[in-house]
């Protein structure tokens, strides 16, 4: 008898009584990092040796998408379960104070999965970018106001990674609900303050859930030992496309290996405290590649803020030693809605009494169940107020654009239809062959949006508003 495979096999099949009653969780989002930004997704260019390792001894999730295509909407997404529409974040959270966008934020009555952790005995924390509302707007949008008991980080959709001054131009650096002064690169902060954060917890009795975010690999462009960049009244950008394509390569590597460190030491500090089979961790982005760095695969249209592939398909791995099967691989679809919905089963917590619209993808990890056949919506917000839609449908992916359309209206609808199972590039638009398909999509996609919209929660400001 092969005894290597019959316990691959037994692997397979862990009963979820056998995962900790109430385990860890460690929840990793990096910042602007395309499908191929690691190398065990693919990347060209150098080596992610410690995240590859995680991925070597857990599941990579070669299907999984962020739920926007920009930081705030995916943010809020994650936090919440639930399409972030419903809780009227459609767009980043914009720096310019007389931006539409600019005054809204996560508001009290959303219910977050450390909310929920919270009331289920975890004691939780979040290190590094929160993105869900300026606090001198209100300081409801405080993360700590959302069931964060510790919060290290910043506010705002970007710092400087020496001066940490933010992008609305104001020192953006917080230990709690005060700002605070200190040195460092910014990616080493988050680093030092993860680890610390689970030494400190692993030695009480009561579990714990990390929420690690991750500023890099956005901008601004800059590497340990680099200078300021942004003052309280200047930034000095990093222009890539005036540098040579080998200096561009060693800036995106040079911002990338310092959260692949920091992965290995959390990995490293999880073994040395002995709680990796109590500790479930999950990696993944928030959106797809920027136009700084060339993170995103050639196989897939589109960058950040795009509804096509590459601006939502992100690298995604989930390790669990001795629970997730080592070196195993899911290519089911995947939504970052549904890390909630997941901790929240893990851990015996109540779900909140919104329902949410992510899957508990448990049995999947665990026992590589497969999930119910589901639709799934993405609606981007521009800058600028232009509006995109997108809805996938099996192999089928509709794409709407509003070319040339008013700041914040749905003019100027054009219909694009894809099979992506035959055209992963979304070569091939398919909607004049398949009119019906095409057809049928697009109300069910108008009928959601009107859906979330019609219980949405207020935010001030907003492109159309009076």
């Amino acid at each position: 008898m092969d005894f290597r495979f019959l316990f691959t096999l037994l692997l397979c099949f862990i009963p979820l009584s056998d995962a900790a009653d109430q385990p860890n969780f460690i929840v990793i989002m990096v910042d602007d990092m395309g499908y191929e930004g690691v190398s065990c997704f693919g990347n060209p260019y150098f080596q992610t040796p410690e995240i590859d390792r995680l991925a070597q001894e857990g599941m990579r999730l070669t299907d999984f998408h962020s739920s926007g295509t920009v930081c705030s909407p995916t943010r809020a997404g994650l936090l919440t379960g639930r399409y972030q529409q419903r809780a009227g974040i459609e767009a980043v959270i914009h720096p310019v104070s007389d931006h539409p966008e600019h005054r809204k934020g996560l508001q009290l009555a959303e219910t977050t999965f450390a909310e929920s952790l919270k009331a289920a005995g975890y004691t939780t924390g979040l290190i590094g970018k929160w993105h869900q509302g300026y606090p001198v707007n209100s300081d409801d949008f405080h993360p700590q106001n959302h069931g964060f008991d510790e919060f290290f980080g910043y506010h705002s959709g970007n710092i400087d990674f020496v001066s940490h001054v933010g992008d609305h131009y104001e020192h953006d650096w917080w230990h709690g609900r005060t700002e605070t002064p200190e040195e460092g690169y910014s990616t080493h902060l988050i680093n030092e303050y993860a680890d610390d954060f689970v030494r400190r917890h692993a030695k009480e009795k009561e579990p714990f859930c990390l929420y690690v975010a991750h500023e890099a690999i956005h901008n601004p462009v800059q590497v340990p030992g680099d200078p300021v960049r942004r003052t309280l009244d200047n930034w000095v950008r990093w222009k890539w496309r005036e540098v040579s394509e080998e200096e561009r390569i060693e800036k995106y590597k040079g911002m990338t290996l310092p959260i692949d460190e920091g992965v290995g030491q959390l990995r490293k500090t999880i073994l040395e405290l002995g709680i990796e089979k109590n500790t479930f961790v999950l990696f993944f982005s928030d959106n797809g590649a920027s136009g700084d760095f060339p993170s995103g695969s050639p196989r897939f249209r589109g960058n950040k803020g795009s509804v096509y592939e590459g601006g939502h398909k992100v690298p995604a791995i989930a390790w669990w030693p001795g629970i997730i099967q080592k070196g195993s691989v899911s290519d089911q679809t995947l939504l970052s809605l549904d890390v909630m919905p997941t901790l929240l089963s893990l851990a015996g917590a109540k779900v909140p009494p919104q329902p949410l619209d992510g899957l508990d993808l448990s049995k999947l990890l665990i026992n590589s169940a497969t999930l119910s056949p589901r639709p799934l919506f993405w609606a981007s917000l521009s800058n600028g107020g232009n509006r995109s839609e997108a809805m996938r449908e099996g192999p089928w992916k509709l794409v709407v654009l509003h070319p040339k359309a008013r700041p914040g209206t749905f003019e100027n609808e054009t219909v694009e239809l894809y099979r992506l199972d035959r055209d992963p590039s979304e070569s091939v638009n398919l909607a004049g062959k398949h009119p019906d398909q095409a057809a049928s999509m697009l109300e069910h996609l108008k009928q959601w949006f009107a859906e979330t919209q019609a219980t949405a929660t207020p935010q001030p400001g907003g492109w159309l508003a009076e």
